[in-house]
Protein backbone atom coordinates (compact mmCIF):
# COMPACT_ATOMS: atom_id res chain seq x y z
CA UNK A 1 0.00 0.00 0.00
CA UNK A 2 1.59 3.24 -0.69
CA UNK A 3 2.39 6.36 1.07
CA UNK A 4 -0.60 8.34 1.76
CA UNK A 5 -0.44 12.25 3.47
CA UNK A 6 -2.80 11.71 6.30
CA UNK A 7 -5.65 14.48 5.04
CA UNK A 8 -7.96 11.96 6.60
CA UNK A 9 -7.13 12.53 10.10
CA UNK A 10 -8.27 14.67 12.99
CA UNK A 11 -8.18 15.04 16.84
CA UNK A 12 -11.20 14.29 19.37
CA UNK A 13 -11.30 13.42 22.52
CA UNK A 14 -11.66 9.44 23.93
CA UNK A 15 -13.93 9.73 26.72
CA UNK A 16 -16.29 11.41 29.07
CA UNK A 17 -14.53 14.25 30.91
CA UNK A 18 -15.87 16.97 33.20
CA UNK A 19 -14.66 20.72 34.45
CA UNK A 20 -15.51 23.39 36.81
CA UNK A 21 -15.08 26.60 37.03
CA UNK A 22 -16.65 29.09 39.70
CA UNK A 23 -17.01 32.88 40.11
CA UNK A 24 -18.90 35.20 42.37
CA UNK A 25 -20.80 32.43 43.84
CA UNK A 26 -21.53 31.24 40.11
CA UNK A 27 -20.89 27.31 39.60
CA UNK A 28 -20.00 26.62 35.67
CA UNK A 29 -19.82 22.73 35.41
CA UNK A 30 -18.70 21.34 32.47
CA UNK A 31 -19.06 18.09 30.47
CA UNK A 32 -17.26 16.70 27.58
CA UNK A 33 -18.56 13.92 25.51
CA UNK A 34 -17.20 12.21 22.50
CA UNK A 35 -20.08 12.29 19.69
CA UNK A 36 -20.04 10.86 15.97
CA UNK A 37 -23.88 12.64 15.20
CA UNK A 38 -26.69 15.09 16.37
CA UNK A 39 -28.62 11.95 17.73
CA UNK A 40 -25.84 11.50 19.87
CA UNK A 41 -25.83 15.14 20.88
CA UNK A 42 -29.56 15.38 21.67
CA UNK A 43 -29.79 12.67 24.18
CA UNK A 44 -26.84 13.81 26.05
CA UNK A 45 -28.37 17.24 25.84
CA UNK A 46 -31.96 15.59 27.40
CA UNK A 47 -29.28 13.72 30.57
CA UNK A 48 -27.44 16.97 31.34
CA UNK A 49 -30.82 18.76 31.45
CA UNK A 50 -32.57 15.78 33.43
CA UNK A 51 -29.79 15.48 36.19
CA UNK A 52 -28.70 19.00 36.66
CA UNK A 53 -32.99 20.63 36.24
CA UNK A 54 -32.09 23.23 38.94
CA UNK A 55 -30.07 24.83 36.71
CA UNK A 56 -30.61 28.05 35.21
CA UNK A 57 -28.80 27.62 31.87
CA UNK A 58 -27.39 24.54 29.91
CA UNK A 59 -25.25 25.93 27.18
CA UNK A 60 -23.05 24.33 24.67
CA UNK A 61 -20.98 23.84 21.94
CA UNK A 62 -19.99 20.92 19.30
CA UNK A 63 -18.15 20.08 15.89
CA UNK A 64 -18.92 17.00 14.18
CA UNK A 65 -16.44 15.27 10.84
CA UNK A 66 -13.20 15.35 10.26
CA UNK A 67 -12.93 18.97 8.89
CA UNK A 68 -15.45 20.61 11.75
CA UNK A 69 -17.54 22.15 9.35
CA UNK A 70 -20.78 21.07 11.12
CA UNK A 71 -21.05 22.81 14.07
CA UNK A 72 -23.58 24.61 16.72
CA UNK A 73 -22.84 27.31 19.52
CA UNK A 74 -26.01 27.76 21.71
CA UNK A 75 -26.59 30.33 24.63
CA UNK A 76 -29.67 28.60 26.51
CA UNK A 77 -30.87 32.21 27.65
CA UNK A 78 -27.46 34.19 28.00
CA UNK A 79 -26.74 37.29 26.55
CA UNK A 80 -25.97 36.63 22.84
CA UNK A 81 -22.44 35.46 22.11
CA UNK A 82 -21.20 35.09 25.76
CA UNK A 83 -22.05 31.08 26.47
CA UNK A 84 -21.97 29.13 23.19
CA UNK A 85 -19.36 31.00 21.44
CA UNK A 86 -16.82 30.94 24.28
CA UNK A 87 -17.36 27.24 24.78
CA UNK A 88 -16.82 26.43 20.69
CA UNK A 89 -13.66 28.65 20.70
CA UNK A 90 -12.29 25.81 22.93
CA UNK A 91 -13.14 23.27 20.51
CA UNK A 92 -11.42 25.20 18.11
CA UNK A 93 -8.44 26.13 20.38
CA UNK A 94 -7.75 22.23 21.33
CA UNK A 95 -8.23 21.56 17.44
CA UNK A 96 -10.68 18.70 18.33
CA UNK A 97 -13.80 17.79 16.41
CA UNK A 98 -16.75 14.99 16.54
CA UNK A 99 -17.07 16.47 20.39
CA UNK A 100 -19.47 18.27 22.19
CA UNK A 101 -19.27 20.42 25.30
CA UNK A 102 -22.14 21.00 27.83
CA UNK A 103 -21.50 23.92 30.21
CA UNK A 104 -24.59 24.21 33.23
CA UNK A 105 -24.91 27.40 35.24
CA UNK A 106 -25.57 27.47 38.95
CA UNK A 107 -26.47 31.72 39.28
CA UNK A 108 -24.35 32.93 42.57
CA UNK A 109 -26.88 35.89 42.81
CA UNK A 110 -23.95 38.47 41.40
CA UNK A 111 -24.37 39.22 37.98
CA UNK A 112 -20.95 38.61 36.12
CA UNK A 113 -21.54 40.59 33.08
CA UNK A 114 -20.89 39.81 29.41
CA UNK A 115 -17.15 39.77 29.88
CA UNK A 116 -17.15 38.01 33.06
CA UNK A 117 -19.50 35.45 31.16
CA UNK A 118 -17.64 34.96 28.26
CA UNK A 119 -14.45 33.85 30.74
CA UNK A 120 -16.42 31.97 32.56
CA UNK A 121 -17.15 29.22 29.85
CA UNK A 122 -14.60 29.62 28.01
CA UNK A 123 -12.56 28.41 31.25
CA UNK A 124 -15.33 25.93 32.33
CA UNK A 125 -15.28 24.93 28.57
CA UNK A 126 -11.04 24.84 28.94
CA UNK A 127 -10.83 22.56 32.21
CA UNK A 128 -13.16 19.84 30.33
CA UNK A 129 -10.88 19.37 27.88
CA UNK A 130 -7.55 19.63 30.04
CA UNK A 131 -9.47 16.58 31.60
CA UNK A 132 -9.78 14.68 27.98
CA UNK A 133 -7.29 12.42 26.90
CA UNK A 134 -7.20 13.72 22.68
CA UNK A 135 -6.89 10.99 20.33
CA UNK A 136 -6.32 10.68 16.87
CA UNK A 137 -9.33 9.77 14.34
CA UNK A 138 -9.58 9.00 10.59
CA UNK A 139 -12.19 9.98 8.51
CA UNK A 140 -13.84 7.22 7.08
CA UNK A 141 -15.77 5.98 3.57
CA UNK A 142 -18.16 2.67 3.71
CA UNK A 143 -18.61 0.41 0.49
CA UNK A 144 -20.29 -2.69 0.04
CA UNK A 145 -18.70 -5.56 -1.66
CA UNK A 146 -20.72 -8.81 -3.87
CA UNK A 147 -18.42 -11.43 -5.72
CA UNK A 148 -18.85 -14.67 -6.48
CA UNK A 149 -17.09 -17.50 -3.90
CA UNK A 150 -14.51 -18.16 -5.94
CA UNK A 151 -13.02 -14.58 -5.90
CA UNK A 152 -13.16 -14.62 -1.61
CA UNK A 153 -8.90 -15.22 -0.95
CA UNK A 154 -7.80 -12.38 -3.61
CA UNK A 155 -10.93 -10.14 -1.88
CA UNK A 156 -9.78 -10.90 1.97
CA UNK A 157 -6.09 -10.65 1.06
CA UNK A 158 -6.79 -6.91 -0.03
CA UNK A 159 -9.03 -5.84 2.82
CA UNK A 160 -6.19 -7.01 4.89
CA UNK A 161 -3.48 -5.25 3.09
CA UNK A 162 -5.36 -1.93 3.52
CA UNK A 163 -6.43 -2.64 7.12
CA UNK A 164 -10.07 -2.06 6.35
CA UNK A 165 -13.38 -2.43 8.85
CA UNK A 166 -15.42 -5.29 8.30
CA UNK A 167 -19.11 -4.00 9.12
CA UNK A 168 -21.06 -7.10 8.27
CA UNK A 169 -20.19 -10.25 5.96
CA UNK A 170 -22.39 -13.08 3.75
CA UNK A 171 -20.29 -16.00 2.60
CA UNK A 172 -22.77 -17.90 -0.09
CA UNK A 173 -22.17 -18.36 -3.89
CA UNK A 174 -23.03 -14.98 -4.24
CA UNK A 175 -20.79 -13.14 -1.27
CA UNK A 176 -21.91 -10.05 0.27
CA UNK A 177 -19.20 -7.43 2.38
CA UNK A 178 -19.53 -4.06 4.08
CA UNK A 179 -16.77 -2.46 5.18
CA UNK A 180 -15.19 0.95 6.20
CA UNK A 181 -11.77 2.48 5.85
CA UNK A 182 -9.60 5.31 5.89
CA UNK A 183 -10.53 8.00 3.64
CA UNK A 184 -7.49 8.46 2.09
CA UNK A 185 -7.19 5.18 1.44
CA UNK A 186 -10.80 4.45 -0.62
CA UNK A 187 -9.46 5.25 -3.86
CA UNK A 188 -6.83 3.37 -4.51
CA UNK A 189 -7.98 0.26 -2.60
CA UNK A 190 -11.25 0.96 -4.92
CA UNK A 191 -8.82 0.92 -8.32
CA UNK A 192 -7.47 -2.55 -6.86
CA UNK A 193 -10.93 -3.66 -6.64
CA UNK A 194 -12.46 -2.91 -9.89
CA UNK A 195 -9.92 -5.53 -11.34
CA UNK A 196 -10.94 -8.63 -9.29
CA UNK A 197 -13.58 -10.30 -11.71
CA UNK A 198 -16.84 -9.99 -11.27
CA UNK A 199 -17.11 -8.32 -8.09
CA UNK A 200 -19.06 -5.14 -7.86
CA UNK A 201 -18.86 -2.38 -5.74
CA UNK A 202 -21.42 -0.05 -3.87
CA UNK A 203 -22.07 2.66 -1.70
Amino acid sequence: MPNIPESDCYQTIASYASGVYKEKGSKFLAFAYPVSNEDKIKEYLKEVKKEHFDARHHCFAYRLGSDGAVWRANDDGEPSSSAGKPILGQLLSFQVSDALIIVVRYFGGVKLGVPGLINAYRQAAADALQHSVIVTKYAKECATLIFPYSQMNQVMKLLKDFSVDIITQQFEQECRLSFSVRQSHFSDLSQKLNQIEHLIITS
